[in-house]
């Protein structure tokens, strides 16, 4: 709290050379030190310069930056080239704080998509972000995704425990394995950070519902068997009322595929509101043989009523990405099953599920990088061409949120949990660093 309180009042520091420069200096046949202090006016006129320079010369390094990134295309042009990026903010993930600065980095660094919890704050937050991205550089706009869920899925659960019943000697082995630093105790994890733009919060002790996105890791590594999932399913009504508003262009329902029934429900329950949406994506684990006949039973539920383009997630080792190389093998395996497969219904295909920096190199060794079909035959996608990419892109969650995640830590632990990357530019250029370093790849300029 105290670090907070220093940041949101902390005075701006004035050099001796500005004061000078500003004839602050004192009058000769004044004794007195008064007319050296500077009045409010003076100061504040200060401060505004100064804010404007800072500003100038963070814009003109962020567009150093992002040289090699002009003419980047509209997000359907990457899904049919084959170098469509979605930032996976998290289906559960609230802490509108990082999710405004993590949409203000991926902007910058040329994602399509940005996909988050159906939750209006939330959206609130990523809109901010991606506004105050193009503001530093005049890029053009991602979709906003929210998303949502037809039945108990991985994505839409919370972890939680009742602090008070762990034993004092415990190890605490799931607030070393937690990835998002949702779990704290005597506010250790989470000293500073501010998790609502209204208010600070007070850290408390057990999972800080807000960071928590249902990763589970915590689950099997309680000694105690304390913790327990919580899941649940979003609104129908709710949804459609988020997707009715003009701040969201895309909707991603997950889906198990075991039955349709649940998947039909919800879908009627939206109604006419999906008549608003430019993409709508089904994200869904591989089911094996049985992955085709459960998309074209989706597709033929969605069908009379889709007027928009269709995209399907193929959700490889979900909530996996963070973990290492080997987690990717899986969203891959399931790109080359999909690829192969004659009888899959319309809609672009995109990774996701354990995605992370070394997904391009596996997709590269399976020929499927920007890649199309014509005649039967595989071929590197060209300009010239008017065939679509075989697999439209990547989305990448965990992996995307840890190594900016790193950064925002430690700008968070120096100027307060509240702080706008943006307010702080070395945090800010090192962050759109790593995020260039992930997005550059998928979109073939160098980093």
């Amino acid at each position: 709290m105290a670090a907070v309180m220093r940041y949101l009042f902390s005075t701006p520091k004035i050099s001796t050379k500005t004061l000078i420069s500003s004839s602050l200096v004192p009058d000769s046949h004044n004794n007195t030190h008064e007319a050296a202090i500077p009045t409010k006016v003076q100061l504040r006129n200060i401060s505004s310069s100064s804010n404007s320079n800072n500003k100038c010369v963070l814009h003109s390094n962020v567009k150093s930056l992002l040289d090699n990134t002009v003419g980047l295309s509209t997000p359907l042009e990457s899904l049919q080239r084959g170098n469509w990026v979605k930032l996976i903010c998290g289906a559960s993930f609230e802490d509108v704080v990082d999710i405004r600065n993590l949409s203000l980095v991926y902007t910058l660094a040329g994602v399509d998509c940005i996909d988050c919890a159906a939750d209006a704050s939330v959206v609130r937050a990523v809109n901010e972000g991606i506004e105050a991205a193009r503001d530093i550089a005049g890029l053009r706009r991602p979709w906003v995704m929210i998303s949502v869920n037809d039945d108990e899925d991985l994505h839409f659960r919370k972890a939680e425990f009742d602090p008070e019943d762990c034993p004092a000697d415990c190890s605490r082995p799931c607030e070393n394995v937690c990835p998002a630093n949702a779990i704290s105790f005597q506010g250790k994890a989470t000293v500073g950070i501010l998790y609502t733009s209204e208010a600070p919060r007070v850290p408390k002790d057990g999972v800080v519902t807000e960071r928590c996105y249902g990763c589970g890791r915590c689950l099997p590594v309680c000694p105690y068997d304390k913790i327990r999932e919580v899941t649940y399913v979003r609104d129908a009504i709710a949804t459609a009322d988020l997707i009715r508003r003009n701040d969201v262009d895309a909707m991603e329902i997950h889906t198990s595929g075991r039955q349709s029934t649940l998947f039909k429900e919800l879908w009627c329950a939206l109604g006419d509101s999906v008549r608003n949406l430019r993409l709508i994506a089904v994200s869904l684990p591989n089911g094996g043989d049985s992955t085709i006949s459960c998309m074209n039973e989706i597709y033929s539920v969605m069908k009379p009523n889709l007027q928009s383009f269709n995209l399907w997630q193929l959700d490889g080792r979900p909530m996996s990405g963070d973990i290492g190389r080997g987690a990717t093998k899986e969203s891959i395996a399931f790109a080359v099953q999909l690829a192969k497969a004659k009888e899959r219904p319309p809609g672009f295909l995109q990774l996701a599920g354990g995605t992370n920096a070394h997904t391009i190199d596996g997709l590269k060794k399976e020929g499927l990088f920007q890649t199309s079909v014509a005649n039967g035959e595989t071929s590197i996608l060209s300009s010239s061409t008017s065939s679509h990419a075989l697999i439209g892109g990547i989305a990448y969650g965990g992996y995307a949120r840890k190594i900016v995640g790193r950064v925002l830590r430690s700008m968070q632990s120096q100027h307060g949990g509240a702080a706008p990357i943006e307010d702080h530019p070395a945090h800010l250029l090192m962050a759109l660093r790593e995020a260039l370093a992930l997005v550059g790849p998928v979109k073939v300029f160098n980093p």
